[in-house]
């Protein structure tokens, strides 16, 4: 019996935690199970070759929302070519109703979390037993699992960020998040774990990302961790998800303790519209979350992630642009827009028919309409997000892009210039830096009317920091009149971890 584990990562970089937990807990028949990893990129036949050559009898792929679609069409070869192959299906695009990608050509489906049920289920394969097609399975004893962590290949420790986790769950309802149907938050045994990642860390792994919904909810595991890395000699990168409003002393003087570069925390802001976060069940405390942001910001070197949402039931676009604002003015993080998806099994399906919600069954499943905003508004800030990280998330223009917005709003003015920029490239790719920056030359010297030196000035200053970076054909007949402090090496903000 030969049995394959896959999976397709949205980049290459990226390793498939689940995979390993699978591998770990296979008892007898791990010596006949392998792991098999590609990323959507790959071309789907090429993939279904590499997984056929051996004779597999059976696939087991992980279906998540960035590879649902490449899933299916891989299913459709591998049962064209080798109708024999069982194929079984596990993942968060599976674990929920209704199936948006048509999965019929699979075997059997395992919703819930697979890490025993795969296990059993190949045994009762092999012993002939005969089984449902879909498998609903309880969460399992997190502490009575195996754990996946030596099955990080040297090769993945080198080139790969490695997905680590200390528990499972989330305490919280929002219901736009597929965490919120965990019926509670369950933790790993910390000291087995922490022995885990040593082993890790010997063997020359440096970028940890941990999977945590809420890392900063128990504050004795999250101190412990952060100790753990405290002790390290730097160079290292971890990064966190952690809840906005959960940050006390003793979690404040850790963080603040971290070297530059080797922090990263992602949260989720979603909304600051207390209203908009009520109605989808969002814990908002706005007091505590300017001011986490503000010691996060001017006390320590962590580096922040903060996430918006275009899309909110009830939210319009000046709500949304009143966040913005406000995340402008008390941070110059990284602040990352997304589009509201519907993922199946969630919650947010109760605002369908009152707020006119529209989203597309394809994935990612984004919303197209609602009642606050058109298909056309949704366009628009799509375009709106993409250029955001282009320009601001991107750092590569920090200085010269203020001018843009000055001491007005940035939400209404960066909105106009992306508008701008659609009618000048017709697209949102492929956009070279230097166009970029030619883009926004134009819009502040011609549209806004700014003196054209003092846009180089700002603009020269911003490639200064980066070695070795020329002066661009648009700004050279400002240079000569400008002093330029080069800046050797790179800013901390172009070189954040994604």
């Amino acid at each position: 019996m030969k049995i394959i584990l896959t999976t397709l990562n949205s980049r290459f970089t990226h390793s498939a935690i689940g995979l390993r937990y699978l591998y770990a807990n296979m008892q007898e028949l791990q010596p006949n199970t392998s792991i098999q990893e590609f990323s959507i990129n790959d071309a789907i036949q090429t993939i279904a070759q590499k997984l056929l050559i051996n004779n597999p009898d059976i696939i087991g792929i992980g279906v998540y929302i960035w590879n649902a679609s490449e899933v299916r069409e891989l299913i459709h070869i591998i049962k064209k070519v080798s109708p024999q192959t069982l194929i079984v299906l596990g993942g968060p695009e599976v674990t929920y109703l209704p199936f948006r990608v048509n999965f019929d050509d699979a075997d059997y489906i395992i919703q819930g979390e697979g890490d025993v049920a795969f296990y059993t289920l190949c045994k009762n394969i092999i012993n002939e037993q005969p089984m449902d097609k879909i498998i609903k399975m309880n969460a399992p004893n997190l502490k009575e699992i195996q754990l996946p962590y030596m099955y990080y290949t040297d090769d993945d420790i080198k080139n790969r960020y490695i997905y680590v986790e200390i528990s499972r769950g989330c305490p919280f309802e929002c219901e736009f998040c597929l965490s919120s149907m965990d019926e509670k938050v369950r933790a790993f045994d910390l000291d087995e774990v922490l022995a885990e990642f040593d082993k890790l860390w010997e063997r020359g792994a440096r970028n940890f990302k941990f999977v945590d919904r809420t890392f900063n909810l128990n504050m004795k595991a999250a101190n412990r961790i952060l100790d753990f890395f405290l002790a390290k000699e730097p160079p290292y990168f971890a990064h966190f998800e952690v809840i906005p409003d959960h940050f006390p002393a003793s979690l404040r003087e850790k963080i603040k303790r971290f070297p530059h570069g080797a922090l990263q925390l992602e949260i989720g802001i979603q909304t600051l519209n207390p209203e908009i976060a009520k109605n989808i069940s969002r814990q908002l405390k706005l007091d505590k979350i300017k001011d986490n942001i503000s010691f996060l910001e001017n006390e320590t070197t962590a580096h922040i992630h903060l996430d918006l949402i275009v899309g909110l039931p009830g939210e319009s676009l000046e709500s949304f642009g009143r966040n913005l604002d406000e995340l402008m003015r008390i941070s110059s993080c990284e602040i990352q827009i997304g589009i509201l998806k519907k993922l199946s099994g969630t919650h947010i399906n109760r605002h369908d028919i009152e707020e006119g919600m529209v989203y597309s069954d394809i994935p990612p499943y984004d919303i197209l309409k609602n009642n606050q905003l058109s298909f056309f508004d949704i366009q628009i800030m799509k375009r709106f997000a993409r250029f955001w990280d282009l320009y601001y998330n991107s750092g590569n223009f920090k200085t010269s892009l203020q001018l843009l917005w000055q001491d007005e709003s940035v939400y209404e003015n960066f909105y106009a210039f992306g508008v701008w920029i659609y009618t000048q490239t017709d697209s949102t790719w492929k956009i070279s830096l230097q166009r970029q920056g030619e883009l926004l030359f134009d819009y502040l010297s011609e549209v806004k009317k700014i003196n054209k030196e003092a846009i180089a000035d700002k603009m020269i200053h911003d490639m200064m920091k980066l070695k070795g970076r020329a002066i661009p054909a648009y700004l050279k007949a400002f240079a000569k009149n400008i002093t330029i402090e080069a800046k050797q090496g790179t800013s901390g903000f172009n070189k954040r971890q994604l």
